[in-house]
């Protein structure tokens, strides 16, 4: 059996923190990125965009960028919102969301940008 890793987070340490399962691995790459809202597109799922300070992100809610994608199927167009609302909050957290509308909940929810540190 493999040693199971230890991440050492600590709410003192803004670096350390983690935000959903991907924040525990490498950033994603540009490509890596499009094949992840291709996933949702193809799920079916409505894409939205959230962004927070990182200092409020375990204790507040998100600020939704703008409304749900509402059946967005263009990756290019949802790219360029999540790069907008990166642009218009440099120093925030932004949140990829796939709104499964069937069962009524996130079927996906990963941090995509963080700040520069």
């Amino acid at each position: 059996m493999s040693t199971v890793q230890d991440y050492p987070s600590r709410m003192g340490d803004e670096a350390s923190k983690r935000f959903e399962t991907f924040s525990y691995l490498p950033s994603m790459t540009d490509e890596e990125l499009r094949k992840q809202v291709q996933y949702i597109v193809d799920s079916g799922w409505n894409p939205a965009i959230e962004h927070c300070e990182p200092e409020n992100a375990m204790m507040h809610y998100w600020y939704m960028w703008k409304l749900p994608m509402f059946g967005e199927t263009d990756v290019d167009r949802i790219l360029a919102e999540a790069e907008a609302c990166r642009k218009a909050n440099p120093k925030h957290l932004v949140k990829l969301i796939g709104y499964d509308n069937v069962r009524q909940t996130q079927g996906t929810a990963m941090l995509i940008f963080r700040p520069a540190a």
